[in-house]
């Protein structure tokens, strides 16, 4: 067993107008219900949505993850290092500014490897080091993705109503791996980071679930409003 982290994102406004965001953060913890630990929100830079959206080309992010829904208390912070040549690095701050831990995000064949690396790294602990995806997936995901091609371009031109096909996902399953125990894993199913670690904090968690979600199809943090 262990505790779980997911994230939602509501397309539906929040009847709230105080409410920063409809991005939730849940935890559930091995012996206890599912409740919400985190709303997020992107924090801009001096130049408002644009330069954050001019940025986040780079790979540079800067969110808040609020302890409630109405902006009164931080649980944690999430600001860009550096983000430079599909190289990401992220440092995830305490609601009293105290450094939690690091994210560094390595782009697929332009980091170590041919698989995007995440390696995440708690204050005073190891570095646990992920690849998104398994080779032999990527393999098979690669070499079909021809005949999915031919399938989006007959979905586009096909006026049958109803007809949803499309290019499959790649490969997103992450084993974080460290002294040879396996901390963090992100499972594709139903987009959930589960924390095998019992002193892994939950608040370097939900800042890794949220920056995953950035990078994603649909990314939550890329609209224009």
């Amino acid at each position: 067993m262990s505790n779980v982290l997911t994230m939602r994102v509501s397309r539906e406004r929040a009847r709230d107008a105080a409410a920063p965001t409809r991005a939730l953060v849940y935890l559930t913890e091995e012996s206890g219900p599912t409740q919400v630990v985190a709303y997020a929100e992107r924090e801009l830079p001096p130049g408002g949505l644009p330069a954050y959206l001019a940025a986040r080309g780079s790979g540079a992010r800067s969110f808040v993850l609020w302890a409630d829904a109405h902006r009164q208390k931080r649980a944690a912070t999430v600001v860009t290092l550096s983000a430079a040549g599909g190289v990401a690095t992220f440092q995830v701050f305490g609601a009293h500014n105290e450094l939690i831990g690091t994210l560094v995000r390595e782009k697929a064949l332009r980091g170590r490897g041919l698989r995007t690396r995440w390696t995440v790294t708690q204050a005073g602990g190891p570095e646990a080091v992920g690849f998104k995806g398994r080779i032999l997936w990527w393999c098979l995901w690669w070499s079909s993705l021809p005949l999915q091609v031919l399938i989006l371009v007959f979905t586009i031109f096909d006026s049958i109503p109803g007809n949803e096909a499309g290019v499959a996902r790649g490969p997103r399953r992450i084993r974080w791996r460290a002294g040879g125990q396996m901390p963090l894993e992100f499972r594709s199913r139903g987009d959930k980071l589960h924390l095998h670690a019992p002193g892994l904090d939950w608040r370097l968690g939900a800042a890794l679930v949220v920056l995953l979600r950035s990078f994603g199809l649909g990314s939550w943090d890329a609209g224009k409003k």
